[in-house]
């Protein structure tokens, strides 16, 4: 592959930028930022080779990927398909996906398309957040895989395998749905932790000195970018709010436990949310 373009040089297409460039998988790595501090800092961090338009991606680039916010990848992905060569591949890393594999579903260029999800986040945001081997173990989900072309899919496929990858398949509505129980509800309840704790301790100093690890690690995800997380929330809003009922109703039934000073079925209870550790060694 010669020349890739990333659309969106912030955590993750700024990381892929580095992952491409480590690995050698393209001669040239272009980017495409809207902001041109951050356009700058990306050239400055070695994360793209140079900074480019969409018109000249479009001209020249074998690959071009968005990496922007969910709720602009949907209408960007049309617009490039409107015009994308047979020759060109694009592929998102977006979060979210049934609304983009809905709205492309019928595109006559649907199959130069492959929709991606990286398995891999922290909180930091922008390009000073771009890591070297950030996709390294970690899951890559790749949706509806038959509507891409073989050709597209098997570049993409390498790509990721290339860079450490082990690949999942799944549908768009799948991906979401499990997505929201695994990952999108991490973040919603750090969020509101986070709302919890700044509602009800008022003094800063205090949550400063006596925040300890377990609290820390928890409310960890709260720093992570609302522009970021909110179009995640409202894109995938019907699974989110299904994993929101059944979180608040297991806080519910603990909260009764407590109450009731019911010792034996916090301990059981507690013992239950145990069995995570047979899954995640």
């Amino acid at each position: 592959m010669k020349t890739a373009t990333i659309i969106g040089l912030g955590l993750i297409g700024g990381s892929l930028g580095l992952s491409l460039k480590d690995k050698k998988l393209c001669d040239c790595v272009m980017g495409i930022e809207h902001s041109e501090k951050s356009a700058r800092r990306a050239m400055e961090l070695g994360l793209v080779d140079g900074i480019t338009t969409l018109d000249e991606a479009l001209d020249k680039s074998d690959l071009i990927v968005l990496a922007t916010p969910v709720d602009t990848i949907p209408t960007l992905a049309v617009k490039i398909l409107n015009r994308i060569r047979r020759d060109q591949i694009l592929m998102d890393m977006g979060s979210t996906k049934q609304e983009l594999c809905e709205l492309t579903a019928m595109h006559p260029n649907r199959g130069r398309l492959v929709a991606t999800h990286p398995m891999w986040g922290t909180e930091h945001s922008g390009p000073e957040a771009a890591q070297h081997d950030a996709f390294k173990g970690r899951t890559v989900v790749i949706c509806d895989r038959e509507q891409s072309d073989a050709d597209a899919l098997q570049a993409i496929e390498q790509l990721y395998s290339a860079i450490g990858m082990p690949i999942k398949y799944m549908s768009a509505e799948e991906q979401d749905l499990h997505c929201a129980y695994i990952s999108h509800i991490s973040h919603i309840t750090s969020f509101a932790l986070a709302l919890t704790v700044l509602e009800k301790e008022r003094e800063e100093e205090h949550i400063f000195d006596l925040a300890a690890g377990g609290f820390e690690s928890t409310v960890r995800l709260a720093k992570s970018l609302p522009q970021t997380w909110a179009p995640i929330f409202l894109e995938n809003k019907y699974n989110v709010l299904d994993v929101l009922r059944e979180h608040i109703h297991q806080l519910q039934i603990l909260r009764r436990m407590i109450e009731k000073d019911d010792r034996q079925g916090l301990v059981e209870a507690m013992q239950r949310a145990n069995k995570i550790r047979e899954i995640l060694k």
